[in-house]
Formats: structure tokens, sequence, C-alpha cells
């Protein structure tokens, strides 16, 4: 089955602001545990601060109805900065901001370990939003803060390039890299390499458009109708 084919039987559903026991949280709270990034919780979900953040979207990514990864990005404007990175890289994204810049930060990227073994491409389905929304909200950078090992993904998949510096996350013990992409050559990329994370307009406004509220149903995507459309 090709990527096109399981993009058939995903969908997106954005978590609602207040709902801290929502499914998502729960599965962050699995992967960290697994990981042993994370000390045990009698409430058995993660969520912090960031999550109430008013320029923060959470979705859960389903395949055939069921929840199989999660991911967080934020909005990041020179008036609306709240932003994960910004604590890890608070001088580097200070001076991107002071210069009129926005970006997309993401973050909590967690998945189910049985998916992420039956589904390889499983990152490329969860990151595809993250791609939508750097289009629709016409920011200037995407960017990663990720640990070291993951950091040949980005710059394979994205074409992503490092920037200065190495922070910590607070209650994490790795050490992180700031890695962005301009949105410009992150499309051009897309339309070239990849067209699976292509996205229609139409697809883009249920998400993240003031229709698209929290707590939406699961909504279809569109990546073949995106790429007959590109090929127009």
């Amino acid at each position: 089955m090709n990527l096109l084919d399981i993009l058939d039987t995903v969908s997106y559903r954005r978590v609602p602001f207040s709902a801290q026991f929502d499914p998502v949280y729960r599965l962050r709270y699995e992967a960290y545990r697994r990981e042993k990034y994370i000390a045990p919780n009698s409430e058995k979900v993660v969520f912090d601060d960031d999550d109430l953040a008013s320029n923060a979207y959470c979705y859960g990514i389903y395949i055939d109805e069921k929840l199989v990864s999660s991911i967080r990005f934020h909005h990041v404007t020179p008036t609306q900065k709240t932003s994960p990175s910004s604590v890890v890289f608070p001088e580097t994204l200070k001076a991107m901001l002071d210069e009129g810049h926005s970006y997309i930060d993401p973050s909590r990227f967690t998945s189910d370990y049985d998916a992420s073994l039956a589904f390889p491409a499983l990152p490329i389905l969860t990151l595809r939003i993250v791609a939508m929304a750097s289009v629709h909200f016409e920011v200037d950078n995407c960017i990663s803060s990720v640990r070291k090992e993951h950091a040949a993904f980005y710059k394979r998949m994205f074409g992503s390039e490092r920037l200065p510096g190495v922070g910590y996350y607070p209650g994490f013990s790795f050490p992180m890299h700031l890695y962005s992409i301009e949105v410009n050559a992150l499309r051009q990329r897309i339309a070239r390499r990849f067209p699976f994370l292509l996205s229609t307009r139409a697809e883009r406004e249920s998400l993240f458009g003031k229709e698209g509220g929290a707590g939406t149903p699961l909504l279809p995507l569109s990546a073949r109708q995106a790429m007959i459309e590109e090929l127009e």
C-alpha cells in the first residue's frame, strides 16, 4: 500500500483547549513513559501550559478512525510569541521575531507504538499537518527543535538547515538542535518530491480556519485532489 492509499484512511481532529484528559494527552504520556522521558503521574496524561496558549493547535491523527499519533504546533508572530522552542533557543528565535518573521513551531510529536511498527510512514503522515499549517498561515519559516539523532530526517525530508545553539527542553535531559526552512522553499520541495504532502485550500480552511474549531468531527484528507490541482 502506497502513501496515497494510506492517506485515504487518515483523518485529523483538533483537540479542544479544555479537554485535558483527551486521548491525545494520554498518548503523549504512554509514548514518553515508554522512552522513560518522564516520571509516572496518577492522571496518566502529559499536558502543559503551552497547550492553553491562544496560538496553539493540537491534533490527533487517525487511521481507520483509530488514534495513531499526535502533534501540536504554535503559530508564532512578532505579536503572538508563545512558543516551546523559544524557551530552548530564546536568543535565536527572538532575533527572528525582531526582524518581523513568523513561524510554525511543532512540538509534542508522539505516536502509538504498534502503529509506528505497522506504518513506517507515520512520521510523514503526522508532519503533513505542519506542512499544511505553514502554508495556511503564510508564515516565513517552519522550525523544528529536534534531538540530534532525528536531525537527518528533517534535513532529508524537508531540507531544513540547522540554526546556532544547543538547548534543553524543561524536564528533558537530552540536548536539542534547532532547524528551520523557509516556507517558500518548503512548498517547492513538497510539490517536486513529496506531492502526498500537498493539500487544498478547502482542507486547510477546514482544519485551521474559523469554521475548523476544536472538537470538530474527523476530517477527510485531500492529497489526491491537491495533486490534481497542482498539475493543472
